[in-house]
């Protein structure tokens, strides 16, 4: 007989401290053991996580408007371009855009130093407007002077991902790390059993509007990610064998936790940034 239960079941009990939650990682133990049905009758959400370098990231900045307003077109936070083509003072500065003096520091370092409460160097010029005539700004900003700042990431939280090798005879410097050559070395990136596509391979639990844990914070499941792909071949559990289904994701930056939005520097590549996810999936 197949058992089933309802979302609204397991909310129930959560609001009534009755639900049992456990992680991807002690389930996994619990299936060497048990069957299915025995692991659904003690548990009802499982939790997955992720903490990967995703290069898919930034935020959107609103920085409230000056005295006389300016319309910013060319922006630097911390020396490092930020994309102004939106409205007269919001930004979109991209994880992996790279400061004007090197590739060692950019938008990722900008954006935890923002978390973390730490001042930035804003500076803006424009070519000045009737109703926006200011033609320059430089000031200091942090999270809680400006007005939003809004972490919105077109691709992250990857259902998998090939690994990397070096064929040739020279180390190569890559996003997935230094290969060394000859196959010297095989860089891979997952979280394995805690990773929350690899646990909900269909996408019955995880869709639009989906609460998660982001950055340390309340965030949400906006759209299908950027390279989306569910048409890779799979193996007996349904599980795809390439990189598939992504996740974009949006949440508020001014609440995230600088211990789960970490900057990075590969070297001879340039700037990421390691971002902590974790999604509760139904059982």
């Amino acid at each position: 007989m197949v058992k089933k239960r309802s979302i609204d079941e397991i909310n129930e009990k959560i609001r009534n401290g009755r639900a049992v939650v456990l992680t991807a990682e002690q389930v996994a133990a619990m299936g060497k053991e048990m069957t299915p049905a025995e692991i659904f009758s003690r548990v009802d959400v499982v939790t997955t996580a992720t903490f990967g370098a995703m290069c898919s990231s930034g935020v959107f900045i609103n920085f409230g408007h000056t005295t006389p307003p300016i319309r910013m077109e060319k922006i630097l936070l911390n020396n490092v371009p930020a994309y102004g083509g939106i409205a007269a003072v919001d930004a979109y500065l991209g994880a992996t855009e790279t400061a004007m003096s090197g590739d060692q520091y950019g938008g990722a370092h900008v954006i935890e130093e923002l978390i973390s409460g730490k001042d930035v160097i804003l500076e803006a010029s424009a070519k000045g407007t009737d109703c926006y005539p200011r033609t320059e700004v430089k000031t200091l900003i942090n999270k809680d002077t400006i007005n939003e700042m809004i972490m919105f990431n077109p691709r992250n939280a990857y259902q998998n991902y090939n690994a990397a090798v070096n064929s040739t005879h020279k180390i190569k410097y890559t996003y997935m790390g230094t290969l060394l050559p000859s196959f010297g070395n095989a860089n891979f990136s997952t979280s394995g059993e805690l990773s929350p596509l690899l646990n909900d391979p269909e996408m019955r639990s995880i869709g639009i509007g989906t609460r998660i844990l982001f950055g340390g914070a309340t965030g949400y499941v906006a759209w299908h990610g950027t390279q989306f792909n569910t048409g890779k071949p799979v193996n007996e559990h349904g599980i795809p064998l390439g990189n598939s289904a992504t996740l974009a994701l949006i949440g508020d930056a001014k609440q995230m936790d600088a211990r789960f939005i970490k900057a990075a520097y590969f070297e001879k590549y340039g700037v990421s940034m390691f971002v902590g996810i974790a999604i509760p999936i139904p059982v």
